[in-house]
């Protein structure tokens, strides 16, 4: 047992203290520790981190860190290519508003910040076309704040001049991209039922709770 103790706190980590991260849908965050805790009958290495935008610390296993998809900040130039994304076309969506919805969540589970962009893409250009129902615009400002967030820290600018940047570039490209033939599909779309809503949003925030039990 002591053994693995001093293997543990000689354990070279992916990522490294003061290290700023990407936590699947909670956002950039702060390595402010790497600290080892016991768990059940060994120790374990574990990074504290600190989410700026939830005001929320958590402690993630360092073996754990990579399948749970945390991932360091994009460069600059990803950052860029990313913003560049948003204005280009895109496939029509499905018009079963719950397959839609499952797909954007996991684009957003996977977190890379091309995924993160093409989600605020479609649900940007959906709106355009009919009103979001309450779920999509739920996932909708929550992929606007991972990629705001995001690119502000690769870019170095603050969030509200990277916002404009990404409404400047949605709305520069959007009557191009809506086409005819998926708008009227669209616009025959029946809202979702509030309370089929709502049980997909507890199971989703279920999905989330489990991340942080450890």
């Amino acid at each position: 047992m002591s053994h693995h103790s001093n293997t543990s706190v000689s354990y070279h980590t992916p990522f490294k203290l003061n290290q700023q991260v990407v936590y699947p849908l909670q956002g950039v965050g702060k390595i402010i520790s790497i600290e080892e805790r016991p768990f059940k009958d060994k120790k374990l290495l574990y990074y504290v981190i600190y989410l700026e935008v939830s005001d929320m610390t958590v402690m993630v296993p360092v073996e754990k860190a990579e399948s749970l998809g945390i991932r360091a900040i994009v460069s600059k130039e990803e950052a860029e290519k990313a913003l560049n994304f948003i204005s280009e076309e895109y496939e029509p969506v499905p018009t079963d508003w719950k397959l839609r919805y499952q797909m954007n969540l996991d684009l957003l589970k996977q977190g890379s910040v091309i995924d993160i962009a093409q989600v605020v893409r479609t649900l940007y250009h959906r709106s355009k076309i009919k009103e979001l129902p309450i779920l999509e615009r739920k996932l909708f400002d929550s992929a606007l704040k991972l990629l705001v967030d995001e690119i502000s820290y690769s870019l170095g600018l603050r969030k509200e001049e990277i916002e404009h940047m990404i409404f400047s570039k949605l709305e520069a490209e959007a009557p191009e991209k809506v086409k005819p033939s998926h708008a009227s599909s669209l616009a025959d779309e029946e809202e979702p039922d509030l309370e089929e809503a709502f049980d997909l949003e507890e199971e989703e925030e279920e999905e989330e709770e489990e991340s942080f039990d450890y």
